[in-house]
């Protein structure tokens, strides 16, 4: 066993103490709406790569021959100070590397690695925030209890304030059947669009204030939040010297009784900033290696991002993402895509009497502007990729499929398979079969 796991085992034995010393569960009011909660979950990912052509390396490649393994654990503490209000925190221990240290793949293939690893365990606070839902009127709606959501009365026209450290892909980006790397796909740009080049620190968060307006079948999103200080950096700027503001509108609706709802969402990341070809004609000029650190200055860089998805049948439901952003200018904050789309959908396994096993198969086209593959062919470097060479650009073209076997409702093994074409848009090099296996429990 991990020393993670036995860290997991020890904050799931104290919460179960927790839970099991409150008759009314995790703080229920007499109306049952909740006071406080308390979550946990762990979840461990190894995968691994068999063969694959590899002519040459760079200091991001991909290579061959490899398993690696992550593992973390979370216990999510809620509590309800005021009519509206909730305060969170999530305290997570984390432990491991992604392949290749979680280098070579625009779309990497698994979002359960960081940017970081460590050997041993090491702990983290990721989320802390204030949450304030203000009801408008409209319909009675009863929110489930969830992972950072307690169970409360509302209305279906409402406002919802959320202030602190939290993930930008909290709010927006969402999607029910690609989106948490704990449940469903884990390849990068499926569980978010891969052009989005959301604000986040190297584990994937940051400070902001974030509004929501939801009225009818409608919802209104926007934020602000804190970049890193440096490109794909570990310190978030404090004081949103560098920032990032995103707009996202949502619009749901019903087909007969099947669900679907559609997200456009559009982002404006203000920073210190690089154009490649900048930092190319002043390598050419001085005669020393290319380095993007030398040209940049504040500028903006833009994106736009689509994402829908719909139920087809009681058991199967579909989505489609797709993203574009400047790619003369360099990745800030997530990875190394200009333009992604990407399709898929889950099926889950009524006609095998297994309604909680799910099966879920994707494909995802991955690109790089001109400027950028002049970049990468002169030898720099990017967020994930850099093969000190780039002869043969080409898209990155990614397929993926699980099957998640649930045995209980509180626990699932999850099977992955996924094919790589071109990983980091190198057309010399691969493709790369990734085999993985998730293992994930919460409460």
């Amino acid at each position: 066993m991990t020393r993670i796991a036995t860290c997991a085992l020890l904050l799931s034995g104290l919460a179960a103490a927790c839970l099991a010393a409150s008759p009314a569960h995790a703080g229920d009011a007499a109306a049952g709406d909740q006071t406080y909660a308390l979550h946990g979950q762990i979840t461990t990912v190894a995968q691994a790569t068999g063969g694959f052509a590899s002519p040459y390396v760079g200091e991001n490649s991909l290579t061959p021959h490899q398993v690696k393994s992550t593992s973390d654990a979370t216990l999510y503490l809620g509590a309800k100070p005021w009519r509206g209000g909730e305060v969170w925190a999530n305290l997570e221990i984390d432990q491991g590397f992604g392949l290749s240290n979680t280098l070579g793949v625009g779309g990497f293939p698994s979002a359960e690695a960081y940017k970081v690893g460590k050997m041993s365990p090491y702990f983290k606070l990721q989320r802390a925030f204030v949450h304030q839902t203000i009801a408008l009127g409209g319909d009675v709606l009863r929110l489930d209890a969830t992972i950072n959501q307690l169970r409360e009365t509302t209305s279906t026209n409402r406002i919802v304030l959320t202030a602190g450290k939290m993930g930008v892909g909290d709010i927006f980006d969402t999607n029910r059947f690609a989106h948490d790397p704990r449940a469903d796909f884990l390849n990068w740009s499926l569980v978010d669009t891969g052009s989005f080049d959301y604000a986040a620190n190297a584990w994937g968060y940051t400070y902001g204030i974030a509004a929501e307006w939801y009225q009818g079948p409608w919802t209104l999103r926007t934020g602000l939040y804190n970049l890193s200080k440096v490109p794909n950096g570990i310190e978030l700027e404090s004081n949103f010297s560098q920032n990032a503001l995103i707009v996202e509108g949502e619009r749901r609706w019903h087909i007969g009784d099947r669900d679907g709802a559609v997200r456009v969402t559009g982002f404006r990341n203000r920073g210190r900033f690089a154009r490649f070809d900048d930092a190319l004609a002043l390598a050419r000029a001085s005669g020393n290696p290319p380095d993007l650190a030398l040209v940049r200055r504040k500028q903006n860089r833009f994106g736009l991002a689509v994402n829908a998805e719909q139920d087809l049948t009681a058991n199967l439901g579909m989505f489609v993402r797709a993203g574009t952003t400047q790619g003369a200018i360099e990745t800030y904050d997530f990875t190394d895509i200009d333009r992604s789309l990407a399709v898929g959908g889950a099926l889950k396994g009524a006609g095998w009497r297994r309604l909680q096993d799910t099966v879920g198969f994707a494909a995802v086209v991955n690109g790089i502007s001109a400027a950028h593959q002049r970049w990468l062919a002169a030898g720099g470097l990017g967020v994930l990729v850099g093969d000190g060479a780039l002869r043969n650009a080409g898209s990155e073209t990614i397929i993926e499929a699980y099957y998640a076997f649930r045995p209980v409702n509180w626990a699932a093994i999850t099977l992955d398979y996924q094919h790589i074409a071109n990983p980091g848009y190198n057309r010399d090099r691969g493709p790369a079969n990734v085999f993985g296996a998730r293992f994930h429990a919460g409460f």
